[in-house]
């Protein structure tokens, strides 16, 4: 009989090993399946695409009801005009009068640039040239054409407001020309015959 303690038992630091060994694996494993941050990475990659889907959106539908608000205004404003119920028209009068109906357009007033010239019923000779719209960033503003014409002269109008973009870092407000502050023109053209 031997009073020396009992040595480990052969194989049994192997087994030791290779169960930490199994532990470490197993948990290295399960980390690379851990779900619990998946949701901050979509809405961190997904929220700045819908932002810039909601901001365009948005530009999109204030150019479209600013210029519908602008026709349907120049559209009042020429059908008192041509029945003479404006029986002195001026710029100035026209401007306010276009301004009052356009209720959605910001500081018309300022902004707002109106051509008034008879359209020849000979040649039909339309204006070459691009509508004039003013500059803010000029104190000498584009020279007014107006010109009222005569009974049964067939008249062309071409109005342009300047506007600021919304947002002018996405979606249509990057494709608009635009003026050094920012501003984009919304043109509205018609024409009408004056009435005897």
């Amino acid at each position: 009989h031997s009073d020396r303690a009992p040595g480990p038992t052969p194989g049994a630091t192997g087994a030791t090993g290779k169960s930490r060994l199994a532990r470490f694996w197993f948990r290295l494993t399960g980390f690379s399946r851990a779900e619990a941050g998946t949701a901050s990475v979509e809405f961190v990659l997904l929220v700045p695409v819908l932002m810039l889907l909601f901001m365009a959106s948005i530009e999109s539908g204030v150019l479209m009801t600013r210029t519908v608000m602008l026709e349907r205004g120049v559209d009042q404003v020429m059908r008192q005009l041509r029945l003479g119920q404006i029986p002195n028209p001026t710029v100035d009068l026209l401007e306010t009068a276009i301004c009052s109906r356009s209720v959605i357009l910001k500081d018309c007033k300022a902004n707002i640039h109106i051509e008034l010239q008879p359209v020849s019923m000979s040649s039909w000779q339309f204006p070459s040239t691009a509508t004039d719209c003013i500059d803010r960033d000029e104190p000498m503003q584009p020279a007014t054409t107006f010109n009222p014409g005569a009974s049964q002269q067939v008249m062309l109008v071409r109005v342009c407001v300047i506007q600021d973009a919304f947002f002018p870092g996405t979606g249509v407000g990057l494709r608009l020309a635009r003026d050094s502050q920012g501003g984009y023109g919304i043109i509205a053209a018609t024409a009408f015959v004056n009435e005897p």
